[in-house]
């Protein structure tokens, strides 16, 4: 079902069957989005239940001046982002403390089905900052352009290119030093 036609059932009266094609729709690719920030099966699970809540409440107030997904992607990404903010402040340790949790996470998480490559490849984008992050899940994995990026991050494009590539080398840079 497209962003359309979802929307066209939503203003039609429709609203949890409308709700339930979001969820349909978006359930598994904003799963990988989020995981990629929290490197963790049960966190992810977590905050997809609360980006699908965060979801339903405001769909009544969306005024489809933007895309659905680019809207249901901006939703995911603060979630996440304010996970991780939250995450920083609870446990009073720096950054880099919260990097080796979730390399650790990476190592124990049973739900993890990649091969090797894939697990330093998560834990090399679990260094980046938020934002390259961001821009590399969404780029690399997704193959989204910097312009529907631009709208979820509320970064401009150049900006975007310049943490891809930023991202990109620092990933690279890791995987050179293990491979």
């Amino acid at each position: 079902m497209t962003d359309r036609e979802i929307m066209r059932l939503y203003r039609s009266g429709d609203r949890e069957q409308a709700f339930r094609a979001i969820v349909k729709c978006y359930s598994e690719r904003l799963y990988w989005h989020i995981r990629r920030f929290t490197c963790s099966h049960e966190d992810t699970d977590d905050l997809l239940q609360d980006t699908f809540a965060k979801i339903w409440a405001a769909l009544p107030s969306f005024r489809e001046d933007a895309q659905l997904f680019t809207w249901i992607y901006r939703i995911a990404t603060n979630e996440a982002l304010n996970f991780l903010r939250r995450k920083k402040l609870r446990e009073a340790v720096s950054f880099e403390d919260i990097r080796g949790d979730m390399e650790r996470k990476i190592d124990s998480d049973p739900y993890f089905s990649g091969d090797e490559l894939q697990r330093q490849l998560f834990k090399a984008m679990g260094k980046l900052p938020p934002k390259q992050r961001l821009v590399f899940g969404l780029r690399y994995f997704e193959e989204m352009p910097y312009e529907e990026i631009s709208k979820i991050s509320g970064s401009s494009t150049g900006s975007l290119k310049a943490s891809y590539h930023h991202a990109y080398n620092k990933i690279k840079a890791e995987l050179e030093k293990l491979f």
